[in-house]
């Protein structure tokens, strides 16, 4: 196994892989009407920060790019970065049986944790809905079942309740409505 150099975090990309990057190596580009707020170097030092962060004073060794762009842009807020509320994704969705597909058939004990990682990162784009669809398809998925049974309907309220706790634990769900289906 290669040791990953002191001054580099692994980043998560959306398709699983993870690629080392040192604080030099990260490249920030804002788009939009905060785009012409900052100057680049000042980005580039917020960048450095919020990898320092991440690295030093979390003792973090990976880190998921949306974990960081949202770091990030809290950081950037704070220096009055304002996001025009009609800029907002007005539904986010998210289905159930892909990701219970990603987990494996019957495999809960990967499913939990990867709706939780979900709807973490759906929420970091401040939608108005987060709606998890395909929820009764997903359980006869996860529980390996063709029709529905009572440990179908365990397992389904086990989800929304799940889902439920999750949601009202995140500190950036004000203004969000959850929708499950």
């Amino acid at each position: 196994m290669i040791t990953l150099a002191t001054d580099c975090l692994l980043f998560q990309l959306a398709n699983g892989e993870s690629v080392p990057f040192s604080a030099e190596m990260i490249s920030v580009e804002l788009s939009g009407d905060g785009a012409c707020q900052f100057d680049p170097h000042f980005v580039q030092h917020a960048a450095n920060a919020v990898f320092h962060y991440f690295k030093n004073d979390l003792g973090r060794l990976s880190v998921t790019v949306g974990e960081f762009a949202g770091a990030l842009e809290k950081v950037l807020r704070g220096f009055g970065l304002t996001v025009p509320e009609n800029s907002r994704p007005r539904v986010l969705e998210s289905d159930l049986r892909l990701l219970a597909f990603e987990s494996g058939k019957g495999c809960e004990l990967f499913f939990f944790p990867r709706l939780r990682d979900e709807l973490r990162l759906k929420l970091q784009h401040a939608p108005r809905i987060l709606r998890f669809r395909g929820l009764r398809s997903c359980v006869k998925q996860l529980a390996g079942r063709q029709r529905w049974c009572a440990c179908c309907q365990t397992l389904h309220d086990q989800i929304v309740e799940y889902l439920r706790n999750c949601f009202s634990a995140e500190t950036n769900q004000e203004n969000c409505a959850l929708l499950v289906d």
